[in-house]
């Protein structure tokens, strides 16, 4: 599935992370754990931001100036809703070229999305972008071998792909980046998430 088909079939579900049927606590004290090691100030980004706007909130809340990136137009027009005076990409990860580095980055349940062919690359130009000091967290799946494959949520096919534990550390080695956690979190899906810090 390429990405502008997945973007297709998450502008038909988008509402989902905008209701009260979402849990607006997902991932929020995990970003917590990974801001205790960031910055306390700078750019931050929420890559694959969705429509339900609690990253946004909770990094606008530690101080930051935050802007937001998705391929979902209609995840990006409830996101605009929720923080008019936020800046947002309509862009693919996979060809979205970033104009300055970041704080703080989170990726959280978004890259996973990207092909497998693509995942090096765009986890690479994310790492790239962390200014010195900065974190980044992101989510991929509790493998460690790299795969892909689709299932269905809330009636649409998504596309899912990881590289692996053991090719995600040493990616982070590759880019002078530590790991900071490192947690199947929902044990036992193969949820995975990681919070990295580039070093001087």
């Amino acid at each position: 599935m390429n990405p502008i088909q997945q973007a297709s079939n998450y502008d038909k579900i988008a509402e989902h992370w905008n209701s009260d049927r979402f849990n607006r606590e997902n991932g929020i004290s995990q970003h917590k754990r990974a801001l205790n090691f960031a910055p306390k100030t700078g750019k931050a980004i929420d890559v694959g931001c969705g429509s339900s706007g609690r990253i946004i909130d909770l990094l606008l809340k530690y101080g930051y100036d935050v802007e937001g990136l998705d391929l979902s137009a209609e995840m990006l027009r409830l996101a605009k809703i929720r923080h008019p005076k936020v800046i947002f990409h309509h862009a693919d990860i996979c060809n979205w070229v970033p104009s300055n580095k970041f704080a703080f980055i989170s990726a959280w349940d978004s890259i996973w999305h990207v092909p497998l062919e693509n995942q090096e690359s765009v986890i690479s130009k994310l790492l790239e972008h962390l200014e010195v000091d900065g974190v980044i967290i992101f989510t991929s799946g509790a493998v460690d071998e790299k795969g892909d494959g689709s299932n269905p949520f809330l009636g649409q096919d998504l596309y899912h792909a990881a590289l692996g534990i053991p090719a995600l550390l040493k990616l982070l080695e590759s880019h002078n980046c530590v790991c900071r956690h490192l947690e199947n979190d929902d044990f036992p899906n193969k949820h995975l998430y990681v919070v990295a810090q580039k070093r001087a």
